[in-house]
Protein backbone atom coordinates (compact mmCIF):
# COMPACT_ATOMS: atom_id res chain seq x y z
CA UNK A 1 0.00 0.00 0.00
CA UNK A 2 1.36 3.64 -1.11
CA UNK A 3 2.45 5.81 1.88
CA UNK A 4 0.09 8.66 2.68
CA UNK A 5 1.65 12.05 4.09
CA UNK A 6 0.09 14.14 6.10
CA UNK A 7 -1.26 18.10 4.88
CA UNK A 8 2.08 19.76 5.98
CA UNK A 9 4.30 16.87 4.68
CA UNK A 10 2.49 17.90 0.84
CA UNK A 11 2.72 21.71 1.06
CA UNK A 12 6.77 21.17 2.45
CA UNK A 13 7.16 18.83 -0.84
CA UNK A 14 4.89 21.32 -3.17
CA UNK A 15 7.49 23.99 -1.39
CA UNK A 16 10.35 21.71 -2.22
CA UNK A 17 9.57 20.90 -5.95
CA UNK A 18 9.01 24.48 -6.97
CA UNK A 19 12.39 24.39 -7.45
CA UNK A 20 12.94 21.81 -10.24
CA UNK A 21 10.57 18.99 -11.38
CA UNK A 22 9.83 16.90 -8.38
CA UNK A 23 12.05 18.71 -6.25
CA UNK A 24 15.11 16.59 -7.91
CA UNK A 25 16.62 20.01 -8.70
CA UNK A 26 20.26 20.22 -7.07
CA UNK A 27 20.21 23.26 -4.40
CA UNK A 28 23.03 25.78 -3.25
CA UNK A 29 23.37 24.61 0.35
CA UNK A 30 22.12 28.40 1.39
CA UNK A 31 19.37 27.75 -0.45
CA UNK A 32 18.62 24.66 1.02
CA UNK A 33 18.26 25.60 4.29
CA UNK A 34 16.18 28.70 2.93
CA UNK A 35 13.44 26.34 1.54
CA UNK A 36 13.64 24.17 4.70
CA UNK A 37 13.16 27.25 7.13
CA UNK A 38 10.31 28.17 4.74
CA UNK A 39 8.95 24.65 5.03
CA UNK A 40 5.23 24.72 6.90
CA UNK A 41 6.63 23.66 10.87
CA UNK A 42 4.99 21.02 12.98
CA UNK A 43 4.21 20.86 16.53
CA UNK A 44 7.42 20.35 17.95
CA UNK A 45 11.25 21.50 17.01
CA UNK A 46 12.01 18.97 14.19
CA UNK A 47 15.73 17.97 14.36
CA UNK A 48 17.46 19.06 10.79
CA UNK A 49 19.40 15.88 9.38
CA UNK A 50 22.16 15.45 6.52
CA UNK A 51 22.37 12.62 4.77
CA UNK A 52 25.56 11.94 2.84
CA UNK A 53 26.59 8.89 0.09
CA UNK A 54 30.22 8.26 0.16
CA UNK A 55 31.71 7.26 -3.30
CA UNK A 56 33.10 4.49 -0.48
CA UNK A 57 32.79 0.35 -0.86
CA UNK A 58 31.31 0.07 2.70
CA UNK A 59 32.43 -3.83 2.67
CA UNK A 60 36.26 -2.55 2.83
CA UNK A 61 37.13 -2.27 6.56
CA UNK A 62 39.67 0.47 4.82
CA UNK A 63 37.13 2.87 3.49
CA UNK A 64 34.97 3.39 6.61
CA UNK A 65 34.75 6.60 7.60
CA UNK A 66 34.10 7.55 11.45
CA UNK A 67 34.65 10.82 12.76
CA UNK A 68 33.52 13.53 15.46
CA UNK A 69 33.14 17.46 14.87
CA UNK A 70 32.17 20.22 16.49
CA UNK A 71 28.85 21.63 15.83
CA UNK A 72 29.50 25.63 16.03
CA UNK A 73 26.07 26.30 17.04
CA UNK A 74 25.20 22.76 18.90
CA UNK A 75 23.12 20.29 18.38
CA UNK A 76 19.75 22.32 20.45
CA UNK A 77 19.37 18.78 22.13
CA UNK A 78 20.03 18.64 25.97
CA UNK A 79 22.70 15.41 25.48
CA UNK A 80 22.30 12.37 28.25
CA UNK A 81 26.68 11.21 28.55
CA UNK A 82 27.24 8.13 30.40
CA UNK A 83 30.68 7.95 31.82
CA UNK A 84 32.38 4.85 32.34
CA UNK A 85 35.55 5.58 35.30
CA UNK A 86 36.64 5.04 38.96
CA UNK A 87 38.29 7.05 41.46
CA UNK A 88 39.60 10.88 40.97
CA UNK A 89 38.50 9.90 37.06
CA UNK A 90 34.89 9.66 38.09
CA UNK A 91 34.83 13.06 39.97
CA UNK A 92 36.54 14.81 36.99
CA UNK A 93 33.73 13.80 34.83
CA UNK A 94 31.15 14.71 37.44
CA UNK A 95 32.69 18.20 38.24
CA UNK A 96 32.78 18.54 34.10
CA UNK A 97 29.21 18.09 33.90
CA UNK A 98 28.38 14.32 33.16
CA UNK A 99 24.79 13.41 33.81
CA UNK A 100 25.80 9.60 34.99
CA UNK A 101 28.96 8.52 36.06
CA UNK A 102 29.95 4.75 37.34
CA UNK A 103 31.74 1.47 36.45
CA UNK A 104 30.14 -1.82 36.96
CA UNK A 105 26.58 -0.90 38.25
CA UNK A 106 26.44 0.63 34.81
CA UNK A 107 27.36 -2.33 32.92
CA UNK A 108 25.09 -4.77 34.62
CA UNK A 109 22.35 -2.18 34.02
CA UNK A 110 23.45 -1.99 30.55
CA UNK A 111 23.03 -5.82 30.10
CA UNK A 112 19.38 -5.44 31.47
CA UNK A 113 18.32 -3.67 28.61
CA UNK A 114 18.91 -0.40 29.96
CA UNK A 115 20.20 2.06 27.05
CA UNK A 116 18.75 5.77 28.23
CA UNK A 117 21.85 8.03 26.84
CA UNK A 118 23.28 9.86 23.69
CA UNK A 119 26.99 8.92 24.34
CA UNK A 120 29.11 7.29 26.55
CA UNK A 121 32.58 7.81 27.43
CA UNK A 122 35.34 5.66 28.79
CA UNK A 123 38.80 5.87 30.26
CA UNK A 124 40.86 3.52 28.82
CA UNK A 125 41.44 1.01 32.13
CA UNK A 126 37.68 1.02 31.98
CA UNK A 127 37.37 -0.88 28.46
CA UNK A 128 38.23 -4.32 29.69
CA UNK A 129 34.94 -3.96 31.29
CA UNK A 130 32.86 -1.96 28.72
CA UNK A 131 33.92 -4.36 26.19
CA UNK A 132 31.42 -6.87 27.61
CA UNK A 133 28.84 -4.57 25.62
CA UNK A 134 29.82 -4.45 22.52
CA UNK A 135 26.87 -6.23 21.12
CA UNK A 136 24.37 -4.15 22.79
CA UNK A 137 26.28 -0.59 22.15
CA UNK A 138 28.01 -1.45 19.11
CA UNK A 139 24.84 -1.36 16.89
CA UNK A 140 23.45 1.57 18.58
CA UNK A 141 26.40 3.55 17.61
CA UNK A 142 26.80 4.04 21.63
CA UNK A 143 30.29 1.87 22.21
CA UNK A 144 33.21 4.25 23.31
CA UNK A 145 36.07 3.91 20.60
CA UNK A 146 39.81 5.77 20.70
CA UNK A 147 38.33 7.32 16.91
CA UNK A 148 35.55 9.21 18.05
CA UNK A 149 37.65 10.79 21.16
CA UNK A 150 35.13 8.62 23.52
CA UNK A 151 38.08 6.53 25.26
CA UNK A 152 40.09 9.48 27.22
CA UNK A 153 41.52 10.08 30.07
CA UNK A 154 40.83 13.53 29.35
CA UNK A 155 37.07 13.62 30.90
CA UNK A 156 37.32 16.92 31.51
CA UNK A 157 37.80 17.80 27.91
CA UNK A 158 35.59 14.64 26.41
CA UNK A 159 32.46 15.71 28.26
CA UNK A 160 32.57 19.89 27.84
CA UNK A 161 33.02 18.84 24.10
CA UNK A 162 30.02 16.47 23.65
CA UNK A 163 28.09 18.53 25.92
CA UNK A 164 28.28 22.03 23.44
CA UNK A 165 27.40 20.16 20.63
CA UNK A 166 30.35 17.61 19.55
CA UNK A 167 28.77 14.85 17.48
CA UNK A 168 30.21 11.64 15.83
CA UNK A 169 29.86 10.42 12.32
CA UNK A 170 30.03 7.07 10.77
CA UNK A 171 29.26 5.62 7.56
CA UNK A 172 25.88 2.39 7.92
CA UNK A 173 26.00 -0.67 5.49
CA UNK A 174 25.14 1.27 2.16
CA UNK A 175 27.74 3.90 2.75
CA UNK A 176 25.57 6.45 3.75
CA UNK A 177 26.09 8.72 6.98
CA UNK A 178 23.68 10.54 8.61
CA UNK A 179 24.23 13.20 11.06
CA UNK A 180 22.32 15.85 12.79
CA UNK A 181 22.95 19.57 12.36
CA UNK A 182 20.44 21.43 15.06
CA UNK A 183 16.60 22.06 14.98
CA UNK A 184 14.02 23.72 12.92
CA UNK A 185 14.23 26.44 15.33
CA UNK A 186 17.81 27.33 14.67
CA UNK A 187 18.53 30.43 12.42
CA UNK A 188 19.39 30.15 8.59
CA UNK A 189 23.50 31.14 9.84
CA UNK A 190 23.43 28.55 12.58
CA UNK A 191 22.40 25.62 10.58
CA UNK A 192 24.88 26.57 7.55
CA UNK A 193 27.90 27.22 9.90
CA UNK A 194 26.59 23.28 11.79
CA UNK A 195 26.59 22.15 7.80
CA UNK A 196 29.80 23.57 6.78
CA UNK A 197 31.34 21.90 10.10
CA UNK A 198 30.35 18.94 8.93
CA UNK A 199 30.61 18.53 4.96
CA UNK A 200 34.46 19.87 6.14
CA UNK A 201 35.02 17.22 8.46
CA UNK A 202 33.42 14.11 6.20
CA UNK A 203 35.36 15.29 3.41
CA UNK A 204 39.03 15.46 5.36
CA UNK A 205 38.23 11.83 6.30
CA UNK A 206 37.89 10.64 2.86
CA UNK A 207 39.99 7.28 2.81
CA UNK A 208 43.08 6.64 0.51
CA UNK A 209 41.40 3.79 -0.59
CA UNK A 210 38.38 5.89 -2.06
CA UNK A 211 39.24 6.94 -5.63
CA UNK A 212 37.03 9.60 -7.47
CA UNK A 213 34.14 11.33 -6.61
CA UNK A 214 33.47 11.14 -2.65
CA UNK A 215 30.23 13.56 -1.58
CA UNK A 216 27.65 11.39 -4.12
CA UNK A 217 24.59 13.01 -3.14
CA UNK A 218 24.04 15.37 -0.01
CA UNK A 219 20.36 15.63 1.38
CA UNK A 220 18.73 17.93 3.76
CA UNK A 221 15.57 17.40 5.32
CA UNK A 222 13.56 17.48 9.03
CA UNK A 223 12.32 14.38 11.06
CA UNK A 224 8.92 14.56 9.20
CA UNK A 225 10.25 16.58 6.15
CA UNK A 226 10.54 16.26 2.68
CA UNK A 227 14.24 15.77 1.25
CA UNK A 228 15.97 19.17 -0.21
CA UNK A 229 19.02 17.96 -2.56
CA UNK A 230 22.25 20.07 -2.39
CA UNK A 231 24.79 20.06 -5.01
CA UNK A 232 28.13 18.43 -3.51
CA UNK A 233 30.20 20.51 -5.62
CA UNK A 234 28.60 23.75 -4.53
CA UNK A 235 29.10 22.19 -0.89
CA UNK A 236 32.55 22.00 -1.75
CA UNK A 237 32.87 25.81 -3.22
CA UNK A 238 31.19 26.66 0.45
CA UNK A 239 34.71 25.31 1.94
CA UNK A 240 36.38 27.12 -0.14
CA UNK A 241 34.97 30.67 1.29
CA UNK A 242 34.48 29.36 4.77
CA UNK A 243 38.34 29.06 4.88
Amino acid sequence: MKKRHGKRYREAAKLVAAGGTGGDQLHDPVEAIKLLKQAPKAKFDETVEVAIRLGIDPKQADQQVRGTVALPAGTGKKVRLLVFAKGEKAKEAEAAGADMVGADEFVEKIQSGWTDFDVAVATPDMMSTVGKLGRILGPRGLMPNPKSGTVTFDLNKAVKEFKAGKIEYRTEKAGLIHAPIGKVSFSEDQLLANFTSLIEAVSRAKPAASKGPFLMSITLSTTHGPGIKIDPARAQELLKTAT
